[in-house]
């Protein structure tokens, strides 16, 4: 058994893109081999800021051959009666490259037809790779692809040299003028332009040779080890960041840690404003001590070795200072003024052409704060931190700091409002109400901050549906569907009893109040849909059956954390074994209870037995029921409507409901309708369509 290489060496490619390509080209490369019948023992993909590598290992030099049998005309038309070939059968043996001796009569549904037995024998792998790499490169997507040279290809960055290996021989192929070779390239500076690779395994040679690690795992645990071995040498800990560690995997080729001293005056600024400019901008890694102090170090990476790391270090403390010191000028600058006088300032910076100044969205979420404060009984204390730290959420978006370091908002917010003598509570809801920012970042932990970040992400998501900027497809610039599962998981998180509709509704009434128009029913509904479809995609990735979250969600409750409650019982209840009579008894009564046109039943014109007990039997049903859902005993509730089971199917059995009588008819039709209410009012079992 073989092995193939092939590399895709490239300007330097964005981090970003790495792992999307490098898991790409692995599932394709297998997907490509598999269609040409080529087999393989194991498939690995390799990456740097300069190349892409892909690795089969045990690749057999022939494709397998292909037996297969496929199908013709029937026999009845591909023999005359004196069983004589006809045109038909010729010409499905000419088309199929196969003798009329290969050619067999078998069953098929019931009727004979028949099958070229064709046996056709494998072609050299290197043959088929010439044919398929081409595409397969032209199919690695990027995120941002770009074309240059005048070439038809889109691809990260341009290419600028292909190394296409069989073993120890060129597997040729054409990539708009860009000819495969046994010779890649080095490290930019520390390598060679012109390595000769006599083989597979020699390319993994010389090209750690001329100081490139092509195994990103290899290079991140040199990092992670390199990092952590320099933190301990100064009696300290390497801050953890799995983003920043995934960055400098994917932006270097040789890496060699160094570290560097940071200035004990820049170490009097907040903490946060010393770590931004290392991570966010210098790609630095802090050094704390075991109680997470920051140290006066940092960490960096060299993309090369250790050669002049001295010089190499003082340059990388220089450039910190630079931004330590303009850290230390913005951050003194702001204090001198409180951060409430920066609110007036927010009037000066548009937040979207129609919906205003980011002033414009201070007032709309401290409005919409305050009702869902009074909407949850939370008490004057509360009230009036949500009051105040709403008014001065946005304010730090206009200081300095915030205008360079883009990062910290929210952040220099907390700060600056500590220093201005706002409680703490107002302080750290300022910082909260941004939370969470993406995907498994932490909730406000304040009941005034998760408030507040509630009525700014549902501010946001109302006023760009409003506007038709809602998300379509895989399209969201707006962020809307993290901004909505922010506000779902806020709720989760804080136990918030919060009529979301309703303050769907109240937002977008905010934005009528201040002049913007639009077809405010058509939009709610959109609103509703949209969050609607994010909790069915969120209870059904926790494990909910799909059918139960459309039975709950489909009665139109807005309390999420009330839903939740239902969502747990329901698919525990669905699961019993008596559950398949239940959901038939009520399918019977849902089906046509929406042909009653009053809910108004009149005891004195029921006349059967039957509907008189389901009658009697409804009413006592009804009292508990609606005492269990007001204690959220939702598991009770249910097992409560199961005692109208037998009623219902005795009166669907005895009582015939579409009577000559307009006036019986109406009152059955009502009582029914009532029945089929009470279930209503925890879920609708018309939506699930199994239990087993």
């Amino acid at each position: 058994m073989s092995k193939y290489l092939l590399e895709i060496g490239t300007e330097e490619i964005p981090y970003r893109f790495m792992e999307g390509a490098l898991n790409q080209m692995k599932v394709m490369m297998g997907n490509m081999l598999n269609e040409n019948r080529i087999e393989y023992d194991d498939i690995y993909t390799y990456g740097t800021p300069r190349r892409l590598v892909v690795l089969v290992e045990g690749i057999s030099k022939v494709q397998s051959d292909l037996e297969e049998m496929v199908k013709g005309p029937s026999k009845k038309i591909a023999y005359n009666d004196s069983m004589e070939p006809s045109k038909a059968l010729l010409g499905f043996a000419k088309g199929q490259g196969v003798d009329i001796e290969n050619i067999i009569v078998k069953d098929f549904n019931g009727e004979d037809y028949v099958f070229a037995n064709k046996n056709v024998k494998g072609i050299e792998s290197k043959k088929i790779l010439k044919k398929e790499i081409v595409n397969y490169i032209k199919n690695i997507h990027f995120p941002k692809p770009m074309k240059w040279g005048g070439k038809n290809i889109k691809f990260a960055r341009p290419i600028r040299w292909l190394v296409s290996l069989l073993d120890d021989e060129i597997a040729e192929f054409d990539l708009e003028g860009i000819i495969p070779s046994n010779k890649t390239r080095g490290h930019r500076f520390l390598g060679s332009d012109n390595v000769i690779v006599e083989n597979v395994d020699d390319y993994f040679i010389k090209i750690k040779e001329n100081y490139v690690i092509v195994d990103q795992e290899k290079r991140e645990e040199l990092i992670k080890a390199g990092c952590k071995k320099l933190a301990k040498e100064k009696g300290g800990n390497l801050l953890k960041d799995d983003e920043l560690l995934k960055q400098l995997t994917y932006i270097v080729e040789y890496p060699t840690p160094l570290i560097g001293r940071i200035k004990e005056e820049y170490l009097q600024l907040p903490k946060e404003v010393i770590i931004t400019p290392m991570k966010e901008h210098q790609r630095y890694f802090p050094v704390v001590d075991d109680n997470n102090k920051l140290l006066p170090y940092f960490i960096a990476v060299r993309n090369g070795n250790k050669e002049n790391i001295n010089i190499v270090t003082k340059g990388n403390e220089k450039v910190l200072d630079a931004r330590l010191e303009d850290a230390k000028f913005f951050y003194n600058e702001d204090l001198k003024n409180k951060l409430e006088d920066y609110v007036d300032d927010l009037r000066t910076i548009v937040y979207q052409e129609k919906l205003g100044t980011l002033y414009d969205k201070t007032k709309r979420i401290n409005e919409l704060s305050i009702e869902m404060a009074k909407e949850l009984e939370l008490g004057e204390e509360t009230e009036d931190n949500i009051d105040r730290a709403s008014i001065l959420a946005k304010a730090d978006l206009v200081t300095k700091m915030v205008n360079e370091f883009t990062e910290l908002q929210g952040i220099m917010g907390r700060e600056y409002a500590f220093k201005s003598g706002e409680n703490e509570i107002v302080s750290l809801s300022i910082y909260e109400h941004y939370l969470p920012r993406f995907a498994g970042d932490e909730l406000p932990s304040t009941t005034a901050g998760a408030v507040i970040s509630i009525a700014d992400k549902l501010d946001t998501i109302c006023g760009s549906f409003a506007i038709g900027f809602q998300p379509t497809g895989s399209q969201d610039p707006f962020g809307l569907r993290r901004q909505a599962l922010g506000i779902i998981n806020i709720i989760l998180k804080k136990n918030l009893d919060l009529p979301l509709y309703e303050f769907i509704e109240s937002s977008l009434r905010i934005y009528i109040e201040n002049e913007l128009y639009f077809d405010f029913e058509k939009v709610k509904e959109e609103i509703i849909s949209f969050f609607k479809g994010r909790m069915k995609n969120m209870f059904i990735d926790e494990g909910i059956r799909y059918d139960v979250v459309e039975a709950v969600l489909s009665i139109g409750n807005d309390n999420i954390a009330d839903n939740v409650v239902r969502l747990k019982e329901l698919n525990k209840w669905v699961e019993k074994e008596e559950f398949n009579e239940i959901l038939l008894a009520f399918n019977r009564v849902s089906k046509i209870a929406g042909k009653a046109k009053t809910n108004e039943i009149s005891p004195e014109l029921l006349q059967e037995e039957e509907e008189v007990n389901l009658y009697k039997v409804y009413k006592e049903v009804k009292e508990e029921v609606k005492e269990y859902i007001l204690q959220k005993e939702y598991d009770k509730a249910l097992d409560k409507v199961v005692h109208l089971r037998g009623y219902i199917d005795e009166f669907f059995d005895n009582v015939m409901v579409m009577v000559d009588d307009e006036d019986i008819k109406k009152n059955r039709l009502a009582l029914i309708n009532n029945v089929s209410n009470i279930m209503l009012q925890i879920c609708d079992l018309s939506k699930i369509s199994n239990s087993n």
